[in-house]
């Protein structure tokens, strides 16, 4: 590739990296705004949410665009091809946070039609948790820290762990009360959405260590047997 060419290549990258990192930030006020819709019971709020998943959704085609593109045209080897490849999919468990951000605040609105089941503690915990988990995965592609990347994929059993809490919690209200199973369930879905968004983060914490060491280490470690008897997706 030629000096010229190159330098052009190089600023296209650039500027995948920063669009991702736009998208990265409007998943991330996503999950703030959905987890602050459910906690102050604000269905306006919550709507918002929804409308505006379509930006996200915009930015996930526009950088497979991208991607396609540049890898059509430059032939990228080694890291370049590394950091393309990592984008697309970067851009595609982004967009399925965002979706998930979306599912809270659809449940948030049906459990404002009726008084609030239980105060809202573990679920909240479980939503600033996850949504650390989605930062730091995007710092350490940032940076390049195959470290920091790794530490999110250990702070994965921390979510999993408050997950199984809370819907054994709902599943002694369901028992206790037949009244409250509606309220109860939708709690367990949110409470679904948010570890699931965490396995999302991890998703891309694995892509990061690829990015950096060129190792893949998905689906290397055997996963936990669920508790919950809620489907793993």
């Amino acid at each position: 590739m030629n000096p010229m060419r190159q330098r052009h290549f190089d600023e296209e990258l650039v500027e995948l990296k920063t669009k991702l990192l736009r998208m990265a930030g409007l998943a991330e006020d996503q999950i703030d705004k959905a987890l602050t819709a459910l906690v102050n019971r604000d269905s306006a709020l919550a709507r918002q949410v929804i409308e505006r998943d379509h930006q996200v959704n915009a930015l996930d085609v526009e950088i497979d665009e991208d991607c396609i593109r540049l890898l059509a045209l430059h032939q990228p080897a080694a890291r370049d091809l590394r950091l393309i490849t990592t984008a697309m999919k970067i851009a595609t468990e982004l967009e399925r946070i965002s979706d998930l951000a979306e599912n809270v605040c659809e449940r948030a609105i049906e459990l404002n039609e009726e008084p609030q089941l239980k105060p809202y503690i573990d679920i909240p915990r479980m939503g600033r948790w996850a949504r650390t988990m989605v930062k730091e995965s995007i710092d350490a592609f940032v940076k390049d820290d195959a470290t920091l990347a790794r530490k999110v994929l250990a702070d994965d059993d921390f979510v999993d762990d408050l997950m199984e809490q809370l819907f054994r919690e709902l599943l002694s209200f369901m028992l206790e009360s037949p009244q409250t199973i509606t309220r109860a369930i939708r709690l367990s879905f949110i409470a679904k959405y948010l570890e699931r968004m965490a396995d999302h983060a991890t998703n891309i914490s694995e892509l990061v260590v690829y990015l950096v060491e060129g190792k893949i280490i998905r689906h290397t470690t055997p996963p936990a047997a669920s508790l919950s008897g809620l489907p793993q997706q």
